[in-house]
């Protein structure tokens, strides 16, 4: 058992943060920025809710982070009353936010000044992955760090591993951003064609579903989409926030993604048509227009 403290408890961060305490057996101390949330989850797990960040840093083992972007990071880290100045030394800092490579790289370099350490660890599995404890964590940060925060993490994971130092487990969330864009929207395209067609759609992903073409996406969203259901996952202004980290870090190494570029436009015209809250099958919504 650990001192542990989660900072965010959003869709994602308040079912993760149960998980450290029901499947864990941590002591957990929480701060959400609003302040109803954090004691609803103490109603629910018990642990404490504190007022600041820094609050909840103060003593902890682990900090573990899961917030909305560069900026909220920042925030909660190292602004004003930030969970970086109440961080003891040799603790560790693990971010499962969805982030830059370049703000986990600048918060490791802020981590190790201080002497404690940093591990950036986004995640992969939507907000079902998170409640039933099935994530796939992406690392990056120095061997001694992973290896201290991975038996907490295993929490709420499925799969966890280090790729690298600091910034490789959000160069590797981007990789798995860029491959997911493109799988939905082959789906989509897939599954207009066929209605198009006149074929049974639910037979011919029965069919095909045990071929080349399997993928998590078909297994898990063709029915909802099928049906022009999309309110189950991943939410389009959410994974728009995705592909822009992704673009912004191929204009930073060179790396040509066109497909992303086509995909993140087609997601643009989603939130014109109201799909800002939609899905991310919901690409299948413009084929359908």
């Amino acid at each position: 058992m650990a001192k542990v403290a989660f900072i965010g408890l959003g869709v994602m961060g308040f079912p993760m943060a149960g998980h450290l305490v029901k499947k864990g057996q941590h002591e957990v101390t929480v701060y959400n920025r609003t302040a109803a949330t954090a004691k609803a989850w103490t109603d629910k797990f018990g642990g404490r809710a504190v007022p600041t960040p820094r609050a909840a840093a103060e003593g902890q083992d682990f900090v573990m982070a899961c917030v909305g972007n560069d900026n909220d990071l920042r925030a909660v880290t190292t602004g004003a009353d930030g969970a970086f100045a109440g961080m003891r030394k040799d603790a560790v800092f693990v971010d499962h936010t969805t982030a830059s490579a370049e703000v986990a790289r600048e918060l490791d370099q802020a981590a190790r000044a201080s002497g404690f350490h940093f591990v950036d660890a986004p995640v992969s599995g939507g907000q079902a992955g998170a409640e039933n404890g099935v994530l796939t964590v992406m690392c990056g940060g120095s061997e001694q760090a992973y290896a201290r925060a991975e038996p907490v993490i295993a929490a709420y994971a499925r799969m966890c591993k280090r790729l690298g130092p600091a910034g490789s487990g959000q160069l590797t969330k981007m990789v798995n951003q860029i491959c997911i864009a493109g799988l939905v929207q082959g789906l989509s395209e897939g599954i207009h064609f066929a209605k198009k067609a006149g074929l049974d759609v639910e037979a011919v992903i029965a069919t095909i579903s045990k071929g080349a073409a399997q993928s998590w996406q078909m297994e898990n969203r063709y029915k909802t989409m099928n049906e022009g259901k999309y309110d189950h996952g991943f939410a389009v202004e959410w994974m728009r926030k995705d592909l822009s980290i992704c673009l912004g870090e191929a204009r930073r190494n060179g790396a040509s993604l066109p497909a992303t570029a086509l995909v993140d436009q087609f997601y643009s015209q989603v939130e014109k048509i109201g799909g800002r809250r939609w899905d991310t099958s919901s690409l299948l919504a413009l084929l359908e227009r």
